[in-house]
């Protein structure tokens, strides 16, 4: 149902109500009295053409299903103008007897208590669906102080596994540089082994000289 519709619809009866107690309230008042109140009601019923033009408009931009039933609404609320309307010509004719005079007073007091029950009616469907929002806004709340609540501890369990992982990435940075430094010592440790067995190498090789021309010139 659309809610500028009903906005509509609440602004016409409670004015129908309104020119129907003006009604009956002008047969009980004297010539120019009544010229005044006439006037009055006139002019309500301007107001009272606009708004059924507005739900027209209103109802025929909707979806068919919903259009059907607010266009039958709409053809009641056009009847009960038109009755009010005929009331008027009626009392501004000032040809009204006594009979026709109490008719209208009872026909003015029906139409306000109708409408009266009518409005009534709406207003508490209003209130029901009011009602119903506010239990949704409150299980939206609801739910959305849940989520937020597991937002916070999704990001806690985040930031501890960063900081898990920082401490991880630390611990093989620092094994990584000792890796290098045992790398280093290795390489120098090889180095060194290798000029000794040249050194010693170099030595052999000397003696083996010497001890051959030692022997060489004994045996000479």
């Amino acid at each position: 149902m659309s809610e500028i519709f009903e906005g509509y619809e609440s602004q016409y009866c409670e004015l129908s109500a309104n020119l129907s107690r003006k009604c009956t309230a002008a047969l009980a008042l004297d010539r120019e009295q009544k010229k005044q109140k006439i006037s009055e009601i006139r002019a309500g019923l301007e107001d009272a053409e606009s708004l059924i033009r507005k739900m027209d408009m209103e109802a025929r931009n909707l979806q068919p299903n919903v259009k059907a039933v607010l266009l039958a609404k709409l053809r009641e609320y056009k009847s009960d103008l038109n009755n009010l309307k005929s009331e008027v010509k009626r009392i501004g004719s000032g040809n009204l007897n006594a009979a026709a005079r109490d008719e209208l007073l009872e026909a003015g007091m029906a139409n306000s208590l109708t409408a009266s029950a009518d409005q009534r009616s709406r207003l508490m469907m209003t209130t029901e669906r009011l009602n119903q929002s506010g239990d949704r806004i409150k299980d939206s709340r609801r739910t959305m102080l849940e989520t937020e609540e597991l937002g916070v501890s999704i990001l806690q369990d985040l930031h501890q596994q960063r900081q898990s992982l920082l401490h991880a990435h630390n611990t093989l940075h620092g094994v990584d540089d000792n890796i290098g430094k045992s790398k280093r010592v290795l390489t120098a440790m090889s180095r060194r082994i290798n000029k000794n067995k040249w050194i010693i190498g170099a030595i052999v090789a000397v003696l083996v000289v010497v001890i051959g021309l030692i022997l060489y010139f004994k045996l000479k």
